[in-house]
């Protein structure tokens, strides 16, 4: 398999970021390493550098199921990003996913391409799982990243490459991949950025399943609008932070594009059991006062009877739209 090109592998990475919740700009000319991007998510931003290189079969029919990235076209030592993350990645193109390797063990190196491996199955395990650890030989932990897990192994990527120190580390967060369950007392005899790390990995894991079983069961669609365009959220209908547990299940998210999404969390519209979705006349009212009411006919006409899965056993569950509106002071 020839090697991607660095428009694909911006193009994958942007792509990632964007899976993520998150948005990247590319900061300079994509010609050399690293390659650097502004990165915006939850309301901050961040600087990351990226040095990535296509994966390719390792050819040695003695290591049938190794893939490995060869370091080209760079210097020793690699250069590190002090005010933000830098990532030692690689990109398999036929299964769209990501290896991330140790920064620390790699940047500095004699010759003039090594290369960095990776076994077939860590890639295989990452597309089922989100994340997949891998102790090489040497100790080295390779990190197997599934693209909507890529920003989190971004900001955790040094600490994820240092599972291996501890076998009860490793375990844990291969438990938590796995399952997206965290027993919070099995993380008490580690240190405070450790569980802090597994926390993160848990939630993560979360999120991201629940976001697939969400836009999967609305087929990519806005339930309000039915449009695709790749501009489609999963959200919650009763929010995390309401402190309910149990709640990333797919009968309680809905399928919204950002700017519903946006309008729901902050209740101008709420979903009412009958599965219409309607606008909240005291909240618009509120615009009215302030003078933002602007468009506001226009963004209602969409409401209405919304767009439910196909599935019957996925549509919202009236408990939880129940909880939602009582949460919003909706009644």
């Amino acid at each position: 398999m020839p090697p991607a090109s660095r428009t694909v592998i911006n193009r994958a990475i942007l792509d990632a970021l964007s899976e993520c919740g998150a948005v990247g700009v590319p900061m300079q000319s994509l010609v050399a390493h690293p390659r650097v991007y502004l990165v915006a998510h939850s309301g901050r931003q961040t600087s990351l550098w990226v040095y990535c290189w296509t994966l390719t079969h390792g050819g040695r029919k003695s290591l049938p199921d190794e893939y490995r990235i060869q370091v080209t076209s760079v210097d020793s030592p690699l250069p590190i990003n002090t005010d933000g993350s830098t990532v030692l990645l690689g990109y398999e193109p036929d299964r769209g996913v990501f290896a991330g390797f140790d920064l620390v063990r790699h940047r500095s190196f004699t010759g003039r391409s090594p290369s960095i491996q990776v076994g077939v199955s860590t890639l295989n395990d990452s597309l089922q799982d989100g994340l997949a650890f891998q102790t090489k030989s040497n100790d080295e932990i390779a990190v197997g990243v599934r693209s909507d897990h890529l920003l989190f192994y971004c900001e955790h990527a040094r600490e994820l490459h240092r599972l291996g120190d501890d076998s009860t580390y490793l375990a844990t967060a291969e438990h938590v991949v796995k399952t997206r369950d965290l027993n919070e007392h099995e993380i008490l005899d580690l240190s405070e950025q450790r569980q802090l790390v597994i926390r993160e990995t848990a939630r993560w894991s979360r999120s991201s399943a629940f976001t697939k079983q969400v836009l999967n069961a609305y087929d990519n669609r806005c339930a309000v609008t039915r449009r695709k365009l790749r501009l489609v959220d999963a959200a919650h209908i009763l929010p995390v932070k309401s402190g309910n547990h149990s709640i990333d299940t797919v009968r309680n998210g809905i399928a919204l594009s950002p700017t519903y999404h946006r309008a729901f969390d902050r209740g101008l519209i709420f979903l009412d059991e009958s599965m219409v979705m309607r606008l909240n006349s005291s909240a618009a009212d509120e615009l009215v006062r302030h003078g933002l009411v602007s468009g506001i006919d226009s963004f209602a006409a969409h409401l209405g009877k919304i767009h439910l899965p196909y599935d019957p056993a996925q549509h919202p569950d009236p408990y939880y739209i129940r909880l939602a509106n009582s949460y919003r002071g909706l009644g």
